[in-house]
């Protein structure tokens, strides 16, 4: 038998080098399509993967790599960060949707199932937590650049079911919540407050750090994607793939300094200031995941404490990962 021809749209980025790696080991005969070529770190996708370099809204690059044979796409490009949809917001928009449209035409053409990555920020700021696969979608208004990312998602999400409900197309979405983990650029919580402890700088905590998130370590998003992408009781659904355990801001960032031995106490900071007062921080972003749980058998199993002590042992050992600036607004 064959190994499946699997495609990882976005493989050079955190999630989707982590999947495409997971993948290789396997036995997949994988093809990566990103904008950059594979980055010296990636050393098994570099020797066991053949590369597209390209943009997901390129036709040609698109055909080159999701070509006729293919079995499965995982389309993870896109572009995300607080840092990127607060400064181009039109980038976003463009990217993740004519990007996943693009991409559903060419598994159209081709037969191929697809598995669509989304995210949490399509619920917005529903107060209603924990949210199920169906809950509302609550906005903020068109003049906050801060829900261009949110809206530009949910629209791949409808984009997705569009071709699920009139051409037939097999497949799916996965809404990851928080993860984190290994390679991960620091511009998010936990990522920044482990680079800035192991650099000897204090964390930054936002509004007292109150908020509460479901940190999802890599490992078990990778792994309830690839089960989602084997499900054909999943085909046309949307699965929410995040841990269930509520941890405010504060004790995760807490936990950092714990187990990387870092000394120095964290530095208050205030979103508006920072951020203007359009931005609009959710108090809570918590999954239910029962659907993840009953179709799949998937439920995110790495503690918090064990996922941030794999995270800093890699960091440790990674000093090209520590040299990176720190950005963003460590959401």
């Amino acid at each position: 038998m064959s190994a499946p021809r699997v495609v990882v749209t976005g493989g050079h980025g955190f999630i989707g080098s982590h999947l495409a790696e997971r993948l290789v080991t396997a036995g997949a005969d994988v093809t990566v399509l990103d904008g950059g070529d594979p980055p010296p770190h990636l050393d098994l996708l570099r020797r066991h993967t053949r590369h597209v370099r390209g943009d997901i809204r390129d036709p040609d690059r698109l055909a080159e790599a999701i070509a006729p044979g293919v079995d499965l796409v995982y389309h993870l490009a896109a572009a995300v960060g607080v840092d990127t949809y607060l400064s181009d917001p039109l980038e976003v928009i463009d990217t993740n949707f004519v990007g996943t449209m693009r991409v559903l035409e060419r598994a159209t053409e081709v037969g191929a199932r697809v598995v669509v990555a989304s995210t949490s920020e399509v619920f917005g700021k529903n107060p209603a937590v924990p949210w199920s696969e169906d809950a509302d979608r609550v906005l903020g208004p068109t003049t906050a650049q801060r829900w261009c990312y949110s809206s530009s998602k949910g629209l791949a999400e409808h984009l997705t079911f569009g071709f699920v409900q009139q051409h037939g197309l097999a497949a799916s979405v996965v809404r990851y919540f928080n993860v984190y983990g290994p390679r991960q650029r620091p511009a998010y919580v936990i990522s920044r407050s482990v680079h800035r402890a192991l650099n000897g700088r204090p964390p930054i905590v936002y509004d007292q750090g109150r908020q509460t998130r479901s940190f999802t370590y890599v490992a078990d998003a990778v792994e309830g994607t690839i089960l989602v992408g084997a499900c054909d009781r999943g085909i046309g659904e949307a699965f929410n793939i995040g841990s269930m355990r509520e941890t405010t801001i504060a004790e995760a960032v807490a936990l950092v300094g714990a187990v990387s031995g870092a000394a120095e106490s964290a530095v208050a900071a205030d979103t508006a200031e920072q951020l203007g007062a359009g931005y609009q921080d959710l108090p809570r972003r918590i999954p239910d995941a029962t659907r993840a749980r009953t179709l799949l058998g998937w439920s995110a199993e790495t503690r918090l404490r064990e996922g941030l002590t794999r995270t800093v042992e890699w960091a440790r050992a990674n000093p090209w990962w520590l040299a990176l600036s720190d950005s963003g607004a460590g959401r």
